[in-house]
């Protein structure tokens, strides 16, 4: 009996440590970034780069060639000498109009010019532009879990609010139902009151849905069932940075990095190139033209190639190479300068919304003394409960505009940071 109470207790434990579970920002950047749909395209690429990588190695291995032809020609190369003496003719035979050839050829790359290391490096070049691109896309999830998380957040805080100020009305409902019991109010002040807790509750209706998308929205993104039990943790002050290390930036660094690549290949394939070869065959005629049956036959050795056409080309596409390189220190350029552009207008509302914070926290503390001393009047019968409503409302008003702030002001340097890639 001992162990089953102690198994149902367990569940019941672990049942409300489930119920109560939290999150925090950073664990919704890392589950966004895995359950995005995206991230599986880098496997791709790297399965890519790899099947490439080693197809272009495999340029050194040798190269097997098969041909064969048969052909009728109008002509052969015929030597009219025939020799008659006693005992002895000599006749120089005549090769077949009708011939034919089929043979196998092997070369062995010695000497490419480099072309294969530099197609190697190519497709190693292109891979990582396309994975960096990916890291470009993935990052500004982070600015849409920002949104959510802090828009929580801000739920949370006015939740709060609104679970405090329901608080402060039912006790005044609490006193003033005393005071119509005694005969020393009138019934319609606590109606009002009645009337006012309702609107708040009616407000704690809009904020707890309001809540329950913006989780369902965090849910789809880290790919976790989330209820109005979870507690979503508020994130430390950041220290704010002015340096930038946004994946662009190795974007474009990749990018020029390619050029490099393609400016190399250019060199390369106007080297000349050197191989071994062998071809072996069987044809009409052999390597003996003077026989007229068919013969296998081989040839073996090595062969120069040297295509000079390219150099015609080349000054060109190297103009072309240096364009794109400039092209794309425009683009990093204009990047960083709209960059810098949106950390300025970050930093100056950092500082608008400190110097509202300060503001904030005289108000609330001059709006509560109001309030307090309203509510003695209430209960002495000075001012109407009207009067006294429009006090909590200004404090209540107040103290929602202080969670706001606070809230941006968290919010935006997490979004200052997320800008700055730190």
């Amino acid at each position: 009996m001992k162990k089953i109470t102690l198994t149902l207790l367990i569940i019941i434990i672990s049942y409300f440590a489930e119920a109560q579970s939290a999150i925090n920002l950073d664990s919704c950047y890392a589950k966004a970034r895995q359950q995005y749909p995206l991230i599986k395209q880098k496997g791709l690429i790297e399965k890519t780069k790899e099947y490439n990588v080693t197809n272009a190695g495999r340029g050194y291995l040798p190269q097997v060639n098969f041909n064969g032809q048969a052909t009728y020609q109008s002509d052969v190369t015929t030597i009219p000498l025939n020799f008659h003496l006693p005992g002895l003719n000599i006749s120089i035979p005549t090769v077949s109009k009708d011939q034919f050839n089929v043979h196998g050829e092997v070369d062995q790359t010695i000497y490419d010019g480099g072309v294969i290391k530099q197609q190697k490096e190519s497709q190693i070049a292109a891979a990582s532009i396309q994975d960096e691109n990916i890291e470009v896309q993935l990052y500004a999830l982070k600015d849409r879990i920002n949104q959510i998380y802090f828009g929580t957040l801000l739920i949370d805080a006015q939740l709060k609010q609104n679970d405090v100020t329901q608080k402060d009305i039912q006790n005044s409902i609490d006193r003033m139902q005393a005071n119509v019991n005694n005969g020393t109010a009138l019934s319609s002040n606590l109606y009002e009151l009645k009337a006012a807790l309702l609107q708040q509750k009616q407000n704690e209706i809009s904020l707890k849905a309001s809540r329950k998308a913006y989780l369902d929205m965090l849910s789809l993104f880290i790919n976790k069932q989330l209820d109005e039990s979870t507690v979503l943790e508020t994130p430390k002050t950041v220290s704010v940075s002015e340096s930038i290390h946004r994946p662009e930036l190795s974007y474009y660094d990749y990018q020029k990095k390619n050029d490099d690549v393609q400016e190399k290949m250019l060199k390369a394939t106007n080297r000349p190139k050197f191989m071994f070869f062998f071809q072996g065959g069987y044809a009409l005629p052999g390597l003996n033209g003077f026989d007229i049956n068919p013969a296998w036959y081989y040839l073996t050795g090595v062969k120069l190639s040297w295509s000079l056409g390219g150099l015609y080309t080349l000054h060109n596409q190297k103009q072309v190479i240096n364009i794109d390189r400039q092209t794309i220190d425009i683009q990093k350029e204009t990047f960083l300068f709209n960059t810098n552009v949106s950390l300025k207008q970050q930093s100056a509302e950092f500082l608008k919304l400190k110097q509202m914070i300060a503001i904030d926290n005289d108000i609330i503390t001059q709006r509560t003394a109001v309030k307090d001393i309203s509510k003695a009047q209430l209960d002495n019968g000075v001012i109407t409960v009207h009067d006294y409503l429009s006090e909590l409302d200004a404090e209540d008003a107040a103290k929602q505009s202080l969670l706001l702030h606070q809230v941006q002001l968290l919010m935006d340097e997490y979004n200052y940071q997320n800008t700055a890639g730190n």
